[in-house]
């Protein structure tokens, strides 16, 4: 059984108004979507060089879409970086332990 409350919420993007339903606790989330997703349709209208709705709101997902990816690729560098520190990191401390030293960092 799910026991998941909704809520109907208006939000306007680019002066025109949709009304979407989702749960309550996800509410503010979509609050700060929606206005995020308008900066930026806002952003390229404004740029004059895309016209129309449509084509508006593909570019703003292709690149709010790009900006993901890049950001998804910085954290599988960070992963990356902090995996490999970690594993020294543990070869030193099994090492110590192995020659009954006492670490020093």
């Amino acid at each position: 059984m799910n026991d998941t409350a909704y809520a109907r919420v208006s939000v306007r993007i680019l002066e025109k108004e949709y009304h979407i339903t989702c749960p309550v606790a996800e509410r503010a989330d979509l609050l700060d979507s929606a206005e995020f997703l308008n900066a930026k349709m806002r952003e390229i209208r404004d740029g004059g060089k895309v016209v129309g709705l449509d084509r508006i709101a593909v570019i703003a997902a292709l690149n709010m879409a790009n900006e993901l990816l890049q950001f998804r690729n910085r954290d599988t560098d960070l992963d990356s970086d902090l995996g490999g520190r970690l594993r020294i990191l543990r070869e030193r401390v099994e090492s110590a332990l192995a020659k009954g030293q006492q670490l020093e960092f």
